[in-house]
């Protein structure tokens, strides 16, 4: 199959989610993929003297995890003002995905944006070609400018309506979806996968990262990976961490990342004296993830509860962590809840700061560590992405065959 995926977030530097393994697995099985994407972080990447207008770029061959050379990712030109970048997005967008309509001739398409999925929506429909909507996050939300909130979802429930089929990644997504208005009979969960080759845990011990951070045998490192979101309470944690030093003197807190509250965790580890507690890498390789995972005890996601767009996901690291076989604290939320229950490797906290009370009741020693995160393992380990792209594959040649015997 030729396969046009469109987002609107960095397939370059952002780190592999769910778009990219499937992708490049199916790359590998010698279909022909080309993607669309998106300069997300454009803000924070610009630098003085960088044009206003970027031109286009095409990376071909490009590969995130696996050895495919199937995979060409194409990034229009973007108009890097606020608020006109979406008005970039509607126009340049548009002329490539019917640039990529004429000469690429796509089998199908994948949207998993908001703007430009809606504008493939559109197109696919007009060119006969079969529309996947596919439902990884309540996008929406995530849209800096909470005025254009409410736009954005309205375009998420025309784009949904316009969809050959949604694919959704968890329990409470699919709900999500289809309170928006998908069509609960042409549509399917995906689950978030694990590449177990990558993170085996018998082979990441983490112990070179453990000395590099003069880690101690008898501390607890507890480690959060992504990017950092002020909503992702770890403000919150790294405060309560250092007003009760002496009390959590043994726990260490490695945070691998990079984003809107690393600024805010670099003051907080000044004004604590945190620097041998408070381990902040910045972003890291994909490929060291492993180790870091390795090095720690347990790991967690303490995000604030009430915050909108947590409510119904489960990210892709959880599984990751699992698959370490690292125990792992997380705010009880409603995705995390409708998909792991309650005894499947999380122990569940309503507030970041009480992570370090749990462990220092429930898991302060490494029996209970073990076992609990040999829970989650068992619950994952069938969650590989190849078993899951060969069910992702047989959707998608299943659209394209309904099309083709439609035509006939």
């Amino acid at each position: 199959m030729k396969i046009l995926v469109v987002q609107e977030s960095d397939w370059i530097k952002r780190n592999p989610h769910q778009q990219h393994h499937l992708m490049e697995l199916l790359g590998l099985r010698g279909h022909q993929i080309r993607v669309i994407d998106y300069e997300v972080d454009w803000k924070q990447d610009k630098k003085d003297g960088d044009k206003i207008k970027s031109d286009r770029q095409v990376f071909k061959n490009y590969k995130k995890v696996y050895n495919t050379d199937n995979v060409t990712v194409i990034r229009p030109p973007l108009i890097k003002l606020p608020v006109i970048n979406y008005i970039s997005i509607l126009h340049y967008h548009k002329q490539e995905i019917k640039r990529q309509i004429k000469e690429f001739e796509p089998d199908i398409i994948i949207g998993f944006g908001i703007l430009n999925a809606n504008i493939a929506s559109k197109l696919a429909r007009k060119h006969n070609i079969p529309f996947v909507y596919y439902f990884i996050d309540v996008l929406h939300q995530l849209i800096p400018e909470k005025s254009f909130r409410s736009i954005g979802k309205r375009m998420t429930k025309k784009t949904i309506k316009n969809s050959s089929y949604v694919l959704t990644i968890n329990r409470k997504l699919n709900e999500t979806a289809v309170e928006m208005g998908a069509d609960p009979h042409h549509m399917s969960i995906i689950d978030a996968g694990i590449n177990l080759k990558q993170f085996d845990y018998k082979k990441h011990g983490g112990f070179k990262i453990r000395k590099r951070f003069n880690i101690k045998n008898d501390d607890i490192v507890l480690f959060f990976m992504g990017f950092l979101y002020n909503f992702a309470g770890l403000k919150e944690l790294a405060i309560e961490l250092g007003r009760n030093k002496d009390k959590y003197h043994n726990i260490k807190l490695l945070i691998v990342g990079d984003g809107d509250a690393l600024e805010a965790l670099k003051l907080i580890q000044k004004k604590y004296n945190l620097e041998g507690q408070l381990i902040l890498t910045g972003r890291q390789k994909y490929t060291i993830i492993p180790d870091l995972i390795g090095a720690s005890d347990i790991c967690i996601l303490p995000a604030y509860k009430d915050e909108v767009i947590m409510q119904d996901i489960v990210p892709i690291k959880i599984y990751e962590y699992m698959a370490m076989k690292k125990p792992v604290i997380a705010t009880k939320l409603p995705g995390l809840m409708a998909e792991f229950g309650e005894r499947n490797g999380l122990v569940y906290i309503n507030r970041p700061e009480e992570v370090l009370d749990v462990v220092q009741t429930r898991l302060r020693n490494k029996r209970e560590i073990v076992k609990i995160g040999s829970d989650g393992y068992n619950f994952v380990e069938d969650n590989d992405w190849r078993k899951l792209t060969l069910q992702f594959e047989g959707i998608l040649e299943d659209l394209v065959l309904d099309l083709l015997l439609k035509e006939i």
